[in-house]
């Protein structure tokens, strides 16, 4: 995916063929459905308003779980349809992307503690095997309190008598779903980000037929004709279904969840913590160089689009993660954070007379009108039952058995050959005169694709170098987002493809002029554009930074909208008004004033 590609899809939606399916959320679910839908032989588009996973689908807690605490609530089905998923990714779709990752369960009472933990544990273990055909992680292993200690040297020892050690699995969340978009494309979809539905357009009779789409980056709008129309925005759900018109759909709440991230040295273990709260759980999950800690449980009513952490949240998680450990941290350990929010999807439906409706466990999809269906709640780790129950509800019953889901044996970019590529990690290090943690690093970013990374280096040898403020990534991995993952902007490669927005104290500042720098030729900035886009990622870093220091979401979120978007989204246009003003074919765009910077440099796959 490039800048050339994404504008190619906006004009190929546009066209007088039309589409069997548009999707409208580029986050984990819309991603999810829009493979499902083009490997079923469906002309499909997916579009997002903002980057690629911009909203929750970046900001989670980073496991593929089947959700342990949902067994205590005795919601074993639920538990099960998510263990099958995640041995699905961990040995099939997605095994470079999904790593198993051990966590140490702390007991604090020596026998009915353990006994009932054990007796979940060992069912979870169960319907893990069960789902995978086999083991695809390891099964549950008992420590005394010193084992314990042994194993998480960092554990406090008074909090535990003892301990289990459980398997569930971690994944980088933002490359999860550029990977999932990436595959769709490779198999037919058209897919833009910066994209966004101001309005959906009806037939004569009602019927949902496709979508106003405002480019962001051209100021472009077209119509786009669709059989189907599905709503997966998460918690913009109601604001999407709302441009129907009915009054009818799904009824989402927002609630807040947060993460920190702290430097792998300040904690020594060999294993993640799962500690149980008054309210929840606390995970404590090691990540390459750090270690990230969460989450909250919020409610959240200020607007969807720049959740923060306040000091108070960052208070919360610090305080129940060293009621296990020995040594305290403290706000001068906290390297980054971020804050997501859950859409929590409410019991029936909005309007009440919405007919057309499918529960299944956590998630439901409604026809909210005639053509448009709309599907929320769920999870990162069942993102792939969600497209298949989207895309079977679009479909109805006979078409959808005629042509059923084969995503669960679709492998995601990056997956096919990635053993081979894994096996060959000491020769490409010697080659390279690179360690092996580097290729490492390199495998679970890309996989197969490590060949193609290689390739550029090969072919320009600057971009073997490291960063030099952050050196864990590597000049190549920032051209790779330009050149293959779609990235417009700055934010969009420090955020979501080069973590650094997560993983430095300064939010990757100390690196951003380097960063530019390999980005501005690859799209074509001139250095008007690149100083526009540094300046706009230093504004938000210390918009980011005043949040940090409220003590309520409001406040918190007053310091963050300080900082503007450089891509603002454009107001919803719901059924029967007027669209807003503004270019509306490519024709008027060249008309119109355009930028020099809104058009990329060719040469780039």
């Amino acid at each position: 995916m490039t800048a050339q590609t994404r504008r190619a899809a906006l004009e190929a939606m546009a066209d007088d063929e039309g589409l069997d399916v548009l999707v409208v959320g580029g986050g984990v679910t819309g991603a999810g459905i829009a493979l499902d839908a083009v490997t079923r032989g469906l002309r499909t588009a997916v579009v997002e308003a903002q980057d690629w996973a911009a909203g929750t689908s970046s900001r989670s807690s980073r496991l593929v779980h089947g959700g342990l605490r949902y067994l205590y609530q005795l919601d074993v089905p639920l538990v099960a349809e998510a263990l099958k998923e995640r041995g699905t990714l961990l040995t099939r779709t997605a095994p470079h992307l999904v790593q198993a990752q051990p966590f140490l369960w702390p007991l604090k009472t020596p026998v009915l503690e353990r006994a009932y933990s054990a007796l979940g544990v060992g069912l979870y273990d169960a319907l893990s095997i069960i789902g995978s055909r086999g083991r695809s992680v390891p099964v549950q292993k008992h420590y005394s309190r010193a084992g314990a200690k042994a194993l998480v040297p960092s554990l406090k020892a008074d909090s535990l008598v003892g301990a289990i050690r459980f398997y569930d699995a971690r994944v980088d969340d933002a490359r999860l779903v550029l990977a999932l978009v990436r595959t769709a494309v490779g198999h037919g979809a058209l897919a833009a980000s910066r994209a966004q539905v101001t309005e959906l357009l009806k037939d004569a009779g009602g019927r949902v037929v496709g979508a106003r789409i405002t480019d962001l980056e051209e100021g472009v709008t077209r119509e786009v004709r669709a059989r189907h129309v599905i709503n997966a925005t998460g918690v913009w759900t109601e604001e999407t279904q709302a441009l129907a018109g009915t009054g009818q759909g799904l009824q989402v709440l927002a609630s807040k969840g947060i993460h920190v991230v702290v430097p792998r040295e300040r904690i020594q273990g060999e294993a993640g913590l799962f500690v149980r709260t008054e309210k929840s759980v606390l995970f404590v999950i090691p990540w390459e160089r750090f270690w990230i800690i969460g989450t909250t449980d919020t409610a959240w009513h200020e607007g969807p689009q720049h959740p923060v952490p306040t000091r108070a949240d960052i208070d919360y998680v610090l305080e129940h993660a060293n009621s296990v450990l020995e040594d305290p941290l403290t706000h001068d350990d906290v390297v980054g954070t971020w804050a997501g929010l859950r859409p929590l999807l409410q019991p029936g439906t909005k309007g009440g007379r919405t007919t057309s409706t499918k529960v299944s466990r956590e998630h439901t999809i409604t026809e909210a009108a005639p053509g448009l269906a709309v599907i929320a709640g769920g999870k990162l780790t069942t993102y792939r039952v969600m497209a298949e129950d989207a895309v079977d509800f679009v479909l109805g019953r006979s078409r959808a058995r005629a042509v059923p889901s084969i995503t669960a044996s679709v492998p995601l970019v990056g997956a096919e050959g990635y053993r081979s590529a894994e096996r060959r990690r000491a020769r490409i290090a010697r080659r390279h005169s690179w360690t092996e943690d580097r290729v490492t690093h390199l495998l679970r970013r890309y996989g197969a694709e490590i060949d193609t990374v290689l390739a550029m280096v090969d072919g320009d040898p600057a971009l073997a170098r490291p960063l030099a403020h952050a050196p864990e990534y590597l000049r190549a991995e920032v051209a790779f987002a330009v050149t293959h993952e779609g990235a417009l902007h700055l934010e969009d490669v420090l955020r979501h493809r080069v973590r650094l927005d997560d993983e430095t104290r300064d939010r990757g500042l100390a690196a951003v002029d380097e960063v530019s720098e390999i980005v501005a030729p690859l799209l074509g900035w001139d250095p008007a554009r690149t100083a526009e886009e540094v300046a706009a990622y230093r504004a938000r870093v210390e918009a980011i930074r005043a949040a940090e220091e409220e003590t309520t979401d409001a406040a918190a979120e007053r310091a963050r909208l300080r900082a503007p978007d450089l891509v603002p989204l454009r107001p919803l246009t719901p059924a029967g008004q007027s669209p807003a003003e503004g270019p509306t074919t490519d024709q008027a765009v060249d008309e119109a004033k355009t930028p020099s910077w809104a058009h990329t440099t060719k040469g780039h796959p």
